[in-house]
C-alpha cells in the first residue's frame, strides 16, 4: 500500500467520519446536561430533507445547511417539551422522534427522491494546502468539514474551560443541587437539547447536500444510532469524539479498501461491523455500572421535575 493510497483513504475517512462528528458533538451536550436523545436518527433524515429542499428550490447551499438546523431544532423541541415538561420516558419519546422523523422525512422528500443538485465545492486553504500529503488529508475539503474542526475547538474549549461548562456538567451530574444553588435546571437542558438538535439537522444536510449529493429516503443509514454509540466510546470526551467519528468513518469505508486490495472478504460483514459496536454499546449504555466505569453523567436518562424541590 504506497503513500497516495494511505492518503486517500485519510481523506475519505474524514468525509465519512464529519456527519457522525457532527451529530455526535451535539448528543454528547445533550448528555451532558443529563438528557438522552435517541432521537439523533429521526432528526438527522429531517434535517437532511429539509436542508436539500431548500438547496433544491433557491439554489443556495448556506440557506440549505441553515433550514436544516431549524429543522433539526424543531424537531428536539417536540423531544424538550414532551420530555421537560409533559414528564414523558426519555428512552421512549427518543425512539418515537426517530420513527416519525423516518416516516415524514421520506414523505416531505417523496417529490424529489434521486434528483440530485451541484453540492458544496472543495476548498484548498493557502499554504496549508500546499504541505505534502497532510494537505491532501486535511486542507482539500468542503467547507462543512473545516466548519466540523471550528466547532469541536469551540466546544473543547466552551466545555472544559468556561463557566457554561461547569453549569451544564452541574447539571448533568446532579440537577437537584444545581437547581438549590440557583441554576436554571430546564432552561439549560432546553438549550442542550436544541444545540443537539441543530448539530443533528447540519448532520443531515452534510449527507444531502456533499456526501451524495442528493435525497434518498433514509439515506442516513443509522449514523443517529452509530452516533450514540460513538459518545460512550469516546467517554463522553470531546477530543475522543473527534478521533471516533473518523474511526467509524474509516471503518465504514474498509470494505471498498479491502475490495480494491483483492481481499477476499465479504464486503457484506466487513460493512456491518459499525453497526455490531454500536449494538455492544448500546448494550453498555443500559447497565449502570458500566455508565459509572466510562463517566457518564450520574443523572443521565433520569427524569428532573422542579416541583418536586418545594
Amino acid at each position: 500500500m504506497d503513500a497516495d493510497l494511505i492518503t486517500q483513504i485519510l481523506f475519505a475517512a474524514i468525509k465519512t467520519g464529519t456527519p457522525l462528528l457532527f451529530i455526535a458533538l451535539g448528543e454528547v451536550i445533550c448528555e451532558k446536561s443529563g438528557i438522552l436523545n435517541l432521537g439523533q436518527e429521526g432528526m438527522m433524515l429531517m434535517g437532511a430533507v429539509v436542508g436539500f429542499l431548500a438547496a433544491y428550490t433557491t439554489g443556495s447551499m448556506g440557506l440549505g445547511v441553515l433550514a436544516a438546523m431549524i429543522m433539526g431544532s424543531l424537531m428536539s423541541l417536540i423531544f424538550a417539551v414532551l420530555v421537560l415538561q409533559l414528564g414523558a420516558n426519555q428512552v421512549a419519546t427518543g425512539l418515537a422522534l426517530t420513527i416519525f422523523g423516518t416516516g415524514l422525512s421520506a414523505f416531505v422528500g417523496s417529490g424529489v427522491v434521486g434528483q440530485t443538485i451541484q453540492g458544496f465545492a472543495p476548498i484548498e486553504i493557502p499554504l496549508l494546502s500546499e504541505i505534502p500529503y497532510l494537505s491532501e488529508i486535511l486542507f482539500k475539503h468542503d467547507i462543512l468539514v473545516y466548519l466540523s474542526f471550528a466547532i469541536t475547538i469551540a466546544l473543547y474549549f466552551v466545555v472544559n474551560k468556561t463557566r457554561v461548562g461547569l453549569t451544564l456538567k452541574a447539571v448533568g451530574e446532579n440537577p437537584n443541587a444545581a437547581n438549590a444553588i440557583g441554576i436554571k435546571v430546564l432552561q439549560v437542558r432546553y438549550l442542550a437539547i436544541m444545540f443537539g438538535g441543530a448539530m443533528a439537522g447540519i448532520s443531515g444536510a452534510y449527507m444531502s447536500l456533499v456526501y451524495t449529493p442528493m435525497w434518498v429516503e433514509n439515506m442516513t443509514a443509522g449514523r443517529g444510532w452509530i452516533a450514540l454509540a460513538l459518545v460512550v466510546f469516546a467517554s463522553w470526551r470531546i477530543g475522543r469524539i473527534m478521533l471516533g467519528a473518523y474511526l467509524f468513518g474509516l471503518a465504514s469505508i474498509m470494505h471498498l479498501v479491502l475490495q480494491g486490495l483483492g481481499w477476499s472478504i465479504s464486503p457484506n460483514l466487513l460493512a456491518m461491523l459499525p453497526y455490531v459496536a454500536t449494538v455492544i454499546v448500546m448494550v453498555i449504555i443500559s447497565a449502570d455500572h458500566f455508565k459509572e466505569k466510562l463517566l457518564a453523567p450520574r443523572s443521565l436518562g433520569k427524569p428532573f421535575d422542579p416541583r418536586n424541590m418545594a
